[in-house]
């Protein structure tokens, strides 16, 4: 059985929503973040050395990353679900968003928490972490102009993994309230019964705290 190695207010939390939305079984070992440094303990590195999370045992197998995790999982366990078939349009479109959450929409946004953490960010906020956020979300709610969901008219597993970057965004107002279908889409994830469940097992998360 799969065992998610879940940290309080993390990434994890789109792996039990993924396993939900498969109705998977699964279990969750608990891991709290240190109240002052807001870092994962250091028992989770008793299960990788990075020490972060998500990561996922599966039998013998360790795997970490959010977009790695995801693959696993829906190749190993969906039987085709939440994801289109192979060589079409839609697969390359499925396949770049599952790494465009990550690769591309999170590290400005990480390096705004930073540097506000740390009350830094000055002219290096305004002249490249805020230009390079606008860049980034106004190209998301470009895209979702196009269609319901990130790869068309069906919901996929890029979905879930885009579903983070998007959700940090609400903690800023004016960066929801101009563009709509990105609203739209948190609403839509949100109103999801599998998205439920996860919380329900999980524990609700707070954006603010969910970066690192």
């Amino acid at each position: 059985m799969i065992v998610v190695h879940h940290l309080n207010n993390s990434r994890s939390q789109r792996v039990l929503w993924l396993l939900e939305e498969l109705g998977i079984e699964y279990e969750i070992k608990f891991y709290e973040r240190d109240q002052k440094t807001m870092l994962a303990p250091a028992s989770l590195r008793e299960v990788h050395p990075l020490g972060k999370s998500p990561v996922i045992t599966d039998a013998e197998e360790t795997i970490a990353e959010s977009g790695a995790i995801i693959e696993y999982i829906v190749s190993r366990y969906s039987n085709g679900r939440l994801i289109p078939p192979s060589d079409t349009p839609e697969r390359l479109r499925y396949t770049y968003w599952l790494h465009y959450a990550e690769g591309s929409a999170m590290p400005p946004l990480v390096m705004n928490l930073v540097f506000n953490l740390f009350d830094t960010g000055g002219s290096v906020n305004e002249g490249f972490i805020a230009p390079q956020i606008k860049l980034h979300f106004d190209y998301i709610e470009g895209e979702l102009c196009k269609s319901t969901w990130f790869v068309g008219e069906e919901f996929t597993a890029a979905d879930i993994q885009m579903s983070f970057p998007l959700e940090i965004v609400t903690m800023q107002a004016e960066l929801i309230s101009s563009r709509p279908k990105i609203k739209q889409f948190i609403e839509r994830i949100h109103a999801r019964p599998a998205y439920e469940r996860a919380l329900e097992r999980g524990g609700k998360y707070d954006f603010a705290n969910s970066i690192q």
